[in-house]
């Protein structure tokens, strides 16, 4: 009865153990989601900065110019709700040189003139949880981690990805000669270099670089037309030979 007993309250502790780190992976999980978005944030305020940085001297006028108009917006929207310094001074210099009714349109998003993936990211609502499984079977299929929502295309599609992926390889180089050097002969030197392939027979395949991932597409992917094959030099050789024989005749 001791060991009956024993056996199921380890059963009962194991499985709630499992269900509490599935609980707070997913808690961990949405902490990493908020800090990808931030991130996302951060890049499109650094780009409106530039904007204005660019277009400075049209802030002169009295009146709030209308290519400038989102950049500024957003900006007096998304300071508040941010942690750099300077973007709260920007902020307060943008709201007195165009009033406070420009900055309250601005708070309220009269218009919808702040673009809806600013709005979107700064939102508190919490990330779906259709993210949240994008997110953890992307760790899992980076780190080789079990996890129970993976399909078995998902599976086979991560084993693909490393047997296609890449390893570096380093280049020998043939170390420095001096004027010392003198009683080395030709043979000795070409010999050094000899293991290396010739670059006119190496045909490098062109790498592509994707899409960086977003909080909107984790996997984004790239597409590529594909290209006709070559014509192989017999091919091109019967060819001729046929023409020369059409020609005879």
């Amino acid at each position: 009865m001791a060991i009956n007993r024993l056996r199921l309250v380890q059963q009962k502790e194991t499985a709630i153990a499992k269900q509490q780190r599935r609980a707070s992976a997913r808690i961990r999980v949405e902490n990493i989601i908020r800090e990808d978005i931030n991130v996302e944030v951060l890049e499109i305020l650094e780009l409106y900065c530039e904007l204005l940085l660019a277009r400075i001297g049209l802030l002169d006028a009295k009146e709030c110019d209308p290519g400038l108009e989102e950049a500024v917006k957003t900006i007096i929207y998304s300071a508040l709700r941010t942690e750099v310094k300077e973007l709260h001074t920007i902020r307060e210099i943008l709201i007195h040189k165009f009033g406070k009714d420009f900055s309250k349109d601005a708070i309220d998003n009269v218009g919808g003139i702040v673009p809806q993936k600013v709005v979107k990211r700064l939102s508190v609502e919490p990330p779906s949880q259709e993210l949240v499984v994008l997110y953890l079977k992307e760790i899992a299929r980076a780190y080789h981690a079990p996890f129970s929502e993976l399909t078995d295309d998902e599976l086979s599609e991560t084993d693909s990805d490393d047997e296609n992926g890449g390893t570096g390889e380093k280049v020998p180089v043939p170390p420095l000669t001096t004027d010392d050097d003198t009683n080395v002969s030709t043979s000795q030197k070409l010999a050094g270099v000899a293991h290396l392939s010739d670059p006119s027979k190496d045909k490098a395949s062109i790498s592509v670089s994707g899409p960086a991932p977003t909080s909107d597409n984790i996997r984004p992917s790239i597409k590529i037309p594909p290209t006709k094959p070559k014509p192989s030099a017999t091919s091109d050789l019967d060819d001729l030979k046929k023409r020369f024989e059409a020609l005879r005749k």
